[in-house]
């Protein structure tokens, strides 16, 4: 109701008096942004000294994954090291166009964590483009099978290996949205990684190569409420693999279903917020944070031209976080997480079969956009069959800081 309307109404000297008062309050105002424009430009700086006191894969030596402890005794030499890391200071940039159907949303990020053929370095890595419109978003940000808020306030850059953790170029569609709830469903680019295990050195095997017909079905629902939120989800997919050798005795093309479910959610009391997060599936080893491939060889008895075949990995993630705010200064956030693997008969005696992460933080932020702490990490890997377990214990201490400007267009 207007100001106007309000005094048709109210006819006593007070209520003319103060709709009179609100409607100079409403003309003093700066005109709404809603209508113009802006473009927020975020990011941070950030170093991490970290003590190993036993080993990890080098080319990850700055962050916690039980997937990378070796697979044998001393596999990357003698225990301790030290590491100063810069790798996961951050560089962003989001924008919102308004239009008479519509904003028109993007966002650009990357880090400086090398992955894959740049594993090791520290170089530019494109974490999220893309943008949305009304219901649909298309680019690189994160997969709709994930729930990135189960991600505690850890200051390890990789976290929690058994939670679904996975950016990935997709076409998304979000038929509902209401603040705290909404549900996307997306295709995904699809992708897997194989294991011919203690077949990798035949020729037969080695002239296999994957192929994905069809891209990756993915999908969640969100509910929030006032406690929390719980979020549902779930991924599809279709992974073909092809025997090129020609004029062979075997035939070993085929194909496997890769499929997962996830239930996930935040229960918040207070200063507490307790994360959990509980995975299933097949062959979609490479949505979660950390796990090893997702088809392995299976043998196939019984069968002359095609004796081994693929098989989708069964895999379940686990993930229960508690943080803390002890004052508004200082946090603390601790938990434990695993990934399990039912690996396939052919695969190696030193394969990948469980992980498990746990770390306890105390986290100090002297002033706004200033962050330190320390934090304790515990890393265990189990081999499939040979016996082999190792652990790892590091230390690491951070300094984040951090910045962020809005610009607003004509």
């Amino acid at each position: 109701m207007s100001p106007r309307q309000m005094g048709a109404r109210w006819t006593t000297p007070l209520a003319a008096c103060f709709v009179s008062a609100l409607a100079a309050s409403a003309a003093a105002q700066p005109p709404a942004q809603s209508d113009k424009p802006t473009l927020e430009i975020y990011g941070f700086g950030q170093a991490d000294a970290i003590v190993d006191i036993k080993q990890n894969n080098p080319d990850w030596f700055d962050v916690n994954r039980p997937s990378k402890l070796p697979a044998s005794e001393d596999q990357f030499g003698e225990n301790g090291h030290f590491y100063l890391s810069a790798r996961q200071s951050r560089f962003g940039a989001r924008g919102t166009l308004p239009t008479s159907a519509g904003d028109v949303k993007a966002t650009f990020e990357f880090d400086m964590f090398g992955v894959g053929k740049d594993a090791g370095l520290t170089t530019i890595r494109l974490r999220h483009a893309y943008g949305q419109w009304k219901q649909i978003g298309a680019g690189q940000t994160n997969s709709q099978f994930m729930d990135v808020d189960v991600f505690p306030n850890v200051l390890d850059y990789w976290g929690p290996n058994g939670m679904l953790f996975f950016r990935n170029v997709q076409v998304f569609w979000e038929p509902y949205s209401d603040g705290e709830s909404n549900a996307r469903i997306a295709i995904e680019n699809p992708g897997a990684s194989g294991d011919a295990g203690v077949l990798s050195d035949r020729i037969e095997l080695q002239n296999v190569k994957p192929r994905f017909p069809a891209p990756d079905l993915t999908g969640h629902y969100r509910q929030g409420m006032g406690w929390g939120y719980v979020q549902v989800g779930g991924a599809l997919r279709y992974i073909a693999y092809d025997d090129l050798l020609p004029n062979d005795p075997f035939n070993l093309s085929g194909h496997v279903w890769g499929w997962g479910v996830s239930a996930s959610g935040a229960i918040k009391r207070g200063s507490d917020v307790l994360h959990l997060q509980f995975i299933f599936g097949e062959g979609v080893e490479n949505y979660f944070n950390d796990a090893p491939v997702d088809v392995g060889v299976q043998k196939n008895p019984g069968n002359a031209v095609t004796p081994v075949v693929g098989k989708a990995l069964r895999d379940i993630g686990v993930v229960a976080y508690l943080d803390h705010a002890w004052n508004d200064r200082w946090s603390s956030s601790a938990g434990y997480s695993r990934v399990d693997i039912t690996n396939s008969d052919l695969q190696a005696p030193n394969a990948f079969r469980v992980g498990q992460y746990a770390t306890g933080n105390l986290i100090c932020t002297p002033v706004k956009n200033v962050m330190m702490g320390g934090e304790f990490q515990w890393a265990n890997r189990r081999n499939f069959s040979d016996g082999f377990t190792v652990n790892d214990y590091r230390f690491q201490f951070s300094f984040k800081y951090s910045f962020s400007a809005k610009v607003i267009g004509e």
